[in-house]
């Protein structure tokens, strides 16, 4: 059985329960998102909502998988209070296969931001083109960055950018051996795609 949840069963996290209207306040905040948006990114009633943050409310494990999910944060980071008493919670670095997303904001229902890294290991083979509801903006760091646009095949380099709607089939990885490092500004609205790219063959002037 998961710590959380032994510790739920146990009544062993009854102090840190305690802590978790001021840590969802808290992550509120700083995501500058009103309990409406959260509202409707969660299902959850606005009253009830607030009834959490203020503690009148006590949290249960159907209110909090939402509420973690909508913050991007795992239920532990939510439930644990950490030692300091500090409400706050720090968003940790998520991997998958080999690339590695640091969160720099998460707003319910609004723009997230991200730093990818992004080693050539992780990105071996063909590239798989997905596509999903969104608009996203690119901009490289260090490295180069190839990205497959739909039938455009793109190299960028740093200090270049690029922005797309999502729902265009995209894939991006590294263009050479070197890893590459890139920030990502995602969000549900959005214009048509603009690129600023070379093609991926082209030479450099």
């Amino acid at each position: 059985m998961p710590q959380w949840q032994s510790g739920w069963v146990d009544g062993e996290f009854g102090n840190a329960l305690e802590a978790v209207g001021p840590r969802l306040r808290a992550l509120r905040k700083q995501r500058e998102t009103t309990l409406s948006e959260l509202s409707e990114t969660t299902g959850i009633s606005v009253s009830t909502l607030s009834r959490l943050e203020s503690g009148s409310r006590k949290p249960t494990l159907e209110l909090l998988l939402p509420l973690a999910k909508a913050h991007g944060v795992t239920l532990d980071e939510l439930v644990d209070a950490p030692p300091t008493g500090d409400p706050r919670v720090h968003l940790r670095p998520v991997s998958r296969g080999g690339m590695t997303m640091l969160p720099l904001t998460r707003r319910a229902g609004g723009i997230q931001a991200y730093k990818l890294i992004i080693p050539p290991s992780a990105r071996r083979g063909e590239p798989d083109p997905q596509s999903h509801e969104g608009y996203e903006w690119l901009y490289v760091l260090n490295g180069r960055l190839r990205m497959v646009l739909g039938e455009h095949d793109l190299v960028l380099s740093p200090g270049e950018a690029a922005e797309f709607d999502t729902r265009v089939p995209h894939w991006f990885g590294p263009a050479d051996d070197q890893t590459v490092e890139f920030l990502s500004l995602f969000g549900k609205q959005g214009e048509r795609a603009h690129l600023r790219a070379k093609p991926k063959d082209r030479p450099t002037p």
